[in-house]
C-alpha cells in the first residue's frame, strides 16, 4: 500500500505566536509518525497582514500594487520558516518554500491574483527525500507579464513577479495543491471544530455539520460564511479534492466537505450565512433603453468591483430605478466610478446605504420545495424585520436587511427551521 500524501492547512490564529506554532509542529510531527507524507501551508502569523496593510497605508495612501504584494507576501514567509524551524527543534527533517518555489504560478493580476497552474516537481523532490514541506499560502508567481512560459525554469523563477491571491488565499493554495501533488487528503485547520448551520458566535446551539456538499458550501462562503474561502471550494470541486475542517486547538471530528450522494435526502435547508461587508446603491430614474445597464456595470466590471444583487424596478416614463450591492470596502471607489455616469447616462441621482447586511438560507433543494421562502419571510416580518431585496438560485434565499438586526435575524431563522435538531436523512427519496 503507497504512503499517503496528505496537504494539512494551518490559518493566521493556529501560528498566531511561538508557543501556537510549536503546537501546530507537535502536530505535524504526531501526523508524520504515522506514516503520511505531508505538505503544510500556513498563513501570516495572526494579524500580521492586517499590520503590514496598515504600515503600508502610513507610508501611502496609494501604494504600489507590486511592491504591496512583495510586502505581503512577508507574512508568509515568516510563518513558513518558523514552522520549519519547529520541527528541525523536534528532529523532524523539514523545509519552508515560498509559493514561487513550490511552483505555484498565477495570472498577473496583483493583489487578487489566481492560480494559473502547479507545477509540483520541487515539493515532490523534497518529499522523497523524506521532508515535510512547508508552503506559504497566499502567494504565487506571475510569469505572463514578463512574456514566459506557464511552466518555469529555473531562470524564470527568479525573474518572476510575486503575486497575492486575496483573503483567504491560503485556502486557495493548499486544495490547489492538493489537487496539482495529488494528494489522498487535504486538511483545512482552523479555530473552530468544522462548518456550522450558522455562526455559533450569535447561536449558540449552532450544530455542526459532519459533511456538506461542494454547491452548498459555495454558497455559505459566498453569503459571508468565513471559514472557507469560495476559491478553495470552487478547486475542491473541480479537481475532486475532499476538504476536512477541522480545529486546530483540540482533537475532534471536523467537517468533510466533498460531494454530497444523500444530499436530496438531508433537510432541505442545510445552513444560514450573513454578511456585513455589503453596501447598497440605487441610481434613480434611469433612462429605461438598451446599453444602459452595461454603461453601469460596465466600468464597475473593469475595476475589479463585485456587483452581487441586482433589481430593477418596472419602468414608468421611460425610467426605471436600479438596485445593486457591492461589498462595502468598495463602496468609495465605486462611487469615484458611477458619478460621472449620472451626467453621461441621463439618469436622475444615485443614493448610498452602508448600514444593511445579507441573511441567506442555504440548501439543496430549496426552491423546488414549497413553503421556504414563505417560512423565511414570514419569520423576517414576525421579528418586525424589513426586507429591502430578495435574491435566489436554486439552493438560496437572500434578504438584505438593516445590518443592526442581523443577529435577530439568525436567531431566529435558525429556530424557524430547527437547524439545531439532529440532522434526518430520508432513505426513501427517490
Amino acid at each position: 500500500m503507497s504512503t499517503p500524501l496528505v496537504v494539512m492547512k494551518f490559518g493566521g490564529s493556529s501560528v498566531a505566536n511561538a508557543e501556537r506554532i510549536k503546537r501546530v509542529a507537535r502536530r505535524i510531527a504526531r501526523e508524520r509518525s504515522n506514516g503520511s507524507q505531508l505538505v503544510v501551508v500556513v498563513s501570516a502569523m495572526g494579524d500580521t497582514t492586517d499590520e503590514l496593510l496598515a504600515l503600508a497605508a502610513a507610508i501611502t495612501d496609494d501604494p504600489d500594487a507590486r511592491e504591496l504584494d512583495v510586502l505581503l507576501a512577508t507574512g508568509e514567509h515568516q510563518s513558513a520558516t518558523l514552522v520549519s524551524m519547529a520541527l528541525h527543534a523536534l528532529g523532524v527533517p523539514a523545509i519552508s518554500l515560498t509559493g514561487p518555489q513550490a511552483g505555484i504560478t498565477t495570472d498577473g493580476r496583483h493583489g487578487k491574483a489566481r492560480i494559473a497552474g502547479i507545477d509540483p516537481r520541487r515539493v515532490h523532490a523534497e518529499i522523497a527525500t523524506g521532508k515535510v514541506v512547508i508552503v506559504a499560502g497566499f502567494q504565487g508567481m506571475s510569469l505572463k507579464a514578463l512574456g514566459m512560459e506557464e511552466t518555469p525554469t529555473a531562470s524564470d523563477v527568479h525573474a518572476a513577479e510575486i503575486t497575492t491571491l486575496g483573503r483567504g488565499g491560503s485556502d486557495t493554495t493548499a486544495v490547489a495543491l492538493a489537487a496539482g501533488l495529488g494528494a489522498d487528503r487535504c486538511q483545512i485547520f482552523t479555530d473552530v471544530k468544522g462548518i456550522y448551520t450558522c455562526d455559533p458566535r450569535i447561536v449558540t446551539d449552532a450544530r455542526q455539520l459532519p459533511v456538506i456538499g461542494y454547491e452548498e458550501m459555495m454558497e455559505l462562503a459566498n453569503q459571508g460564511a468565513q471559514v472557507m474561502q469560495v476559491r478553495a471550494v470552487e478547486l475542491g470541486w473541480v479537481n475532486d479534492v475532499v476538504i476536512e475542517v477541522l480545529s486546530s486547538f483540540e482533537d475532534a471530528p471536523g467537517t468533510l466537505i466533498k460531494e454530497d450522494p444523500l444530499v436530496e435526502q438531508r433537510n432541505k435547508v442545510r445552513g444560514l450565512a450573513h454578511d456585513r461587508n455589503v453596501a447598497k446603491i440605487t441610481l434613480v430614474e434611469v433612462p429605461d433603453k438598451p446599453g444602459v445597464a452595461r454603461g453601469v456595470f460596465g466600468p464597475l466590471a473593469e475595476a475589479g468591483i463585485n456587483v452581487d444583487m441586482v433589481v430593477q424596478n418596472v419602468g414608468h416614463g421611460g425610467a426605471t430605478d436600479i438596485s445593486f450591492t457591492i461589498p462595502r470596502v468598495e463602496l468609495a471607489k465605486a462611487k469615484r466610478l458611477l458619478e460621472p455616469l449620472i451626467r453621461d447616462l441621463g439618469f436622475r441621482d444615485m443614493t448610498t446605504d452602508s448600514s444593511v447586511a445579507k441573511v441567506s438560507i442555504v440548501g439543496a433543494g430549496i426552491q423546488n420545495a414549497p413553503g421556504y421562502a414563505a417560512r423565511m419571510f414570514g419569520t423576517l416580518a414576525d421579528e418586525g424585520i424589513n426586507i429591502e431585496m430578495i435574491s435566489t438560485s436554486e439552493i438560496r434565499i437572500t434578504t438584505i436587511i438593516a445590518e443592526d438586526r442581523v443577529e435577530d435575524a439568525v436567531r431566529a431563522l435558525h429556530a424557524a427551521f430547527a437547524l439545531e435538531q439532529p440532522e434526518t436523512v430520508d432513505t426513501a427519496a427517490g
